[in-house]
């Protein structure tokens, strides 16, 4: 399942295959898709993600986040879609912020290369098993 943050991008996981000489591996491992506006990203490079396609993007429960920090549903999505045009508005005017998602990753700019850098915890939370074959991975 994915979830969609509308301007900004989609967070998911992935299930991806990996042969070794000894042993298949099945991993999870989290991807982000940018979805920014284009005039925002001028000089930037963004590395391609491809979502595969039974992959279920589900939109940003505003809800659920209004109960996590005791804020009514509609000022969360007014912070939230501030925040992003914020950042789009950062990145226009050639600003590089680091933008933390927390538990999850940082989006950050180095050599006008746009990325998404995911928390090892974040990547050991959603694989267990072969947790160092999706780290590599990600």
């Amino acid at each position: 399942q994915g979830v969609l943050v509308p301007g900004l991008g989609t967070f998911a996981v992935v299930h991806e295959q990996i042969n070794s000489t000894e042993e298949l591996y099945v991993v999870r491992r989290p991807v982000f898709q940018l979805d920014i506006d284009m005039s925002c990203l001028r000089e930037l490079v963004f590395p391609a993600v491809m979502m595969p396609g039974d992959i279920e993007i589900m939109p940003l429960d505003y809800w659920w986040l209004s109960q996590a920090n005791s804020l009514p549903p509609d000022v969360v999505r007014g912070c939230v879609e501030e925040t992003i045009l914020l950042y789009s508005f950062q990145l226009r005017d050639r600003q590089r912020p680091a933008f933390a998602f927390e538990n999850i990753g940082i989006l950050s700019c180095q050599d006008n290369v746009l990325f998404m850098q995911f928390h090892c915890s974040c990547v050991a939370g959603l694989e267990s098993r072969d947790t160092w074959v999706a780290l590599l991975l990600t």
